[in-house]
């Protein structure tokens, strides 16, 4: 039997088939701002259901309005659809938090992930539309986190918001500053994100007064890897291990 898991972010959004073992198989990414995405899921739906697939679906998703469209497509081809947060997650990880509405799927589902691969504490930092940190603690603690501008967003902000700066993209390890319009760009972004991290992870270890395990996942992960001080783990698909293991335990 194989089994499908998603992940809706604002930028995009990823399709696992996963086998019996609960290994991945297939990855399908759309992007979320594609006004074509309703069209392009249904032509791979015949890719992601070939042989024995589950009928039962489960989703992480930041944004309500494509998970409707997606949760009809799926229902019409006579699926049950679940979001994460439809079931007990304490039942696997102590969500030590406020209100549950103001936590979003995708960093519950990467404090799962997380825990459950490593068993130990961990920082987890996700370069999506936003840059996420969320704190996980033995024995199976959501502590909370901490969330900063992601860097796609704030370059094209500043663009959007400019005349005369340019659009660009983060290169790898630019000098200390730059010596034309571009390279200062780059500079200022990869510098001032580099300390950023480094300053927020500080603050949480000396807040708790322990060491952690620092997990890197999205689009800038593998970018920072070895520019930050503590020693880091790029785990791409962390959300959707997080993901397995909520459906493991709920739809199982």
């Amino acid at each position: 039997m194989n089994y499908l898991v998603g992940d809706i972010g604002n930028t995009s959004i990823k399709i696992c088939k996963i086998n019996k073992k609960f290994r991945i198989i297939q990855t399908i990414v759309f992007n979320s701002k594609d006004r074509s995405l309703e069209k392009n899921i249904k032509k791979k739906l015949n890719q992601l259901l070939k042989k024995n697939t589950s009928k039962s679906i489960l989703f992480s998703s930041v944004v309500p309005n494509i998970y409707k469209k997606i949760y009809k497509i799926f229902t019409k081809k006579k699926f049950k659809v679940f979001e994460v947060k439809r079931f007990k997650l304490n039942k696997i990880i102590n969500l030590r938090i406020k209100k549950l509405s103001q936590l979003g799927s995708d960093r519950i589902c990467n404090a799962i992930g997380a825990y459950d691969k490593y068993k130990t504490n961990c920082i987890v930092i996700d370069f999506g539309t936003a840059t996420t940190f969320d704190v996980v603690k033995k024995p199976a603690i959501y502590d909370g986190g901490v969330i900063a501008p992601g860097i796609n967003l704030s370059i094209e902000n500043l663009f959007s918001s400019t005349a005369l700066l340019p659009l660009f993209k983060i290169k790898n390890y630019p000098n200390s500053y730059g010596k034309n319009t571009k390279e200062a760009l780059n500079s200022g972004f990869f510098w001032g994100y580099q300390g950023l991290i480094n300053n927020i992870v500080k603050k949480i270890a000396k807040k708790n007064g322990k060491g952690f395990k620092i997990i890197l996942t999205g689009g800038y992960s593998s970018l920072f890897k070895n520019k930050i001080e503590k020693k880091a783990k790029v785990e791409h698909d962390i959300t959707i291990q997080g993901i397995i293991k909520i459906y493991r335990k709920f739809l199982i």
